[in-house]
């Protein structure tokens, strides 16, 4: 019985206490947010190729519950830049997703995470340079109570190597896209196989990587018998996941990399490794496939090169079952 009635009084003061609590008053930011950076560096990007998300840690070290009016970006719609601030994506329209929010709530003594990404096309911004740098800034309130930090991120041009894709259309609405898969002798009979590798071989004027910008590449790029792909000294290659290069029966690579003065950027070497810049990834295995040496493929050379972050660095071993690569 005494237990009972310690449990009736107990939940009787909580009934009570809950009743008189007042609902979170918020009031409006003062201009007195704490950043945990005052910059947030995206690392290098390739131009069109989307970069990681980047995060920037918001404080209100006050003891009011505030709201922020607006969090924005300086270019308002036309940024290139998007957020995510605390899981919201923004107000619903179209062009401001991602780019505009209004009475963002932050508790005394509380913070929010702002995620930061971006994706940029270097053709769009009126520049003949390889690389530019992108700027914007995430401001905070406005007039005397506004407070702001940088966003910067290095892009680069390329060339892009990528297969082919075929639209399915059904009642004029494109459901999905074949993506074009390489043909070549599997088994070593003499007969061409179709197999389940995206990819395409290179065309004539794609044979030749100079070093004027680094080449990304999107499944297996094939060189076909009597042909040669030459990788200049100084070349940079970069593969996204699942892609490398294919060398059929009578086809060869050459990468003629030459010796770097200096072994710190090694210029003059033959760059070789996945398409995500940023230093977390930097000595990640298994960022792509391989380069794969047919058994009758001729005259391969390789000269000052550096081969990283694949699954397989070089099959050259005679293997040509795909299931065993």
């Amino acid at each position: 019985m005494k237990r009972l009635l310690s449990f009736l009084l107990c939940f009787g003061i909580l009934i009570f206490w809950s009743s008189c609590r007042n609902d979170f008053e918020f009031t409006p930011s003062k201009g007195q947010l704490e950043f945990a950076r005052d910059t947030i560096y995206l690392d290098t990007v390739f131009s069109t190729i989307g970069s990681s998300t980047y995060n920037l840690k918001v404080y209100n070290r006050s003891d009011e519950d505030i709201v922020i009016p607006t969090i924005q970006f300086e270019n308002g719609e036309s940024s290139l830049y998007r957020m995510n601030v605390d899981g919201s994506t923004g107000l619903d329209n179209e062009n401001q997703i991602g780019k505009f929010f209004e009475d963002v709530e932050i508790l005394a003594n509380d913070s929010l995470y702002i995620f930061i990404e971006t994706t940029v096309d270097i053709a769009t911004q009126g520049t003949i340079e390889n690389q530019f740098l992108y700027t914007d800034r995430i401001l905070f309130d406005s007039g005397s109570k506004q407070q702001d930090i940088d966003v910067v991120t290095l892009v680069k041009d390329a060339v892009f190597i990528y297969p082919n894709r075929t639209p399915i259309i059904e009642d004029d609405v494109v459901v999905e896209y074949i993506i074009e898969t390489l043909t070549f002798d599997v088994d070593g009979d003499g007969t061409p196989d179709e197999t389940t590798l995206q990819g395409r071989y290179l065309l004539d004027s794609e044979l030749t990587f100079t070093n004027e910008k680094p080449y990304v590449i999107y499944g297996y790029a094939g060189v076909g018998a009597g042909k040669t792909l030459t990788m200049e000294a100084g070349a940079r290659v970069h593969f996204h996941a699942d892609s490398g290069i294919i060398v059929t029966d009578g086809g060869s690579l050459n990468i003629n990399g030459t010796l770097s003065p200096d072994q710190e950027t090694l210029a003059n070497e033959v760059i070789i490794e996945g398409d995500r810049l940023e230093p977390l990834y930097s000595d990640i295995p298994g960022q792509w496939g391989t380069i794969w040496l047919f058994n009758g493929s001729e005259n391969n050379t390789i000269n000052y090169a550096t081969i990283k972050n694949g699954t397989i660095g070089i099959v050259a071993d005679g293997n040509q079952d795909a299931s065993k690569r």
